[in-house]
């Protein structure tokens, strides 16, 4: 069955989070697989905000690898000591970064990103994921976007906590 985003006519972000949250909540309990959910997210969020790139990267050891994601070509691991995506799951929070160019060590998977955000979900301690948004606007997001994407993010971790619990049990 084919799923339809039902989205506000509306200019405001915040407008759009409160409409989304509800249809990724229902969404992704229908589906048992992170990664469908986790591509359904991606294009949730792709489509309803138009964002340059829009993507997930899971961790594995010490790095992220890419997992599923919306736009261009994108870096495939990333070492958690490196960029945005790094330093958000090193760091365990949310980081905004209103210019790239501006931001010590930040890895251009495209000369195209301006600004970024990045969002970890975090299980047993540790980073599990990162949800990575960039955007060809400079200083496109704020705390509204933070807010937001970290209810999504628990909206995941709720949905899959059996994916992260047994990843503790092997």
């Amino acid at each position: 069955m084919a799923e339809v985003l039902q989205l506000p006519d509306a200019e405001d972000r915040e407008t759009i989070y409160i409409a989304l949250l509800p249809q990724i909540k229902n969404l992704i309990a229908a589906e048992q697989d992170l990664i469908a959910n986790l591509a359904n997210i991606t294009a949730v969020l792709h489509q309803a905000f138009n964002f340059f790139w829009v993507g997930f990267y899971r961790r594995i050891d010490d790095e992220l690898v890419l997992a599923p994601f919306q736009g261009t070509l994108a870096c495939t691991r990333i070492h958690l000591s490196q960029g945005v995506c790094g330093a958000s799951a090193s760091q365990k929070q949310t980081i905004i970064v209103p210019d790239v160019d501006l931001f010590p060590g930040h890895i251009a998977c495209s000369s195209a990103s301006r600004s970024e955000i990045v969002v970890p979900l975090e299980y047993a301690g540790e980073v599990q994921l990162v949800l990575d948004i960039d955007s060809d606007q400079i200083d496109d997001f704020s705390t509204i976007d933070a807010f937001y994407l970290e209810q999504i993010i628990e909206l995941i971790k709720q949905r899959h906590f059996d994916s992260f619990k047994h990843k503790y049990q092997e």
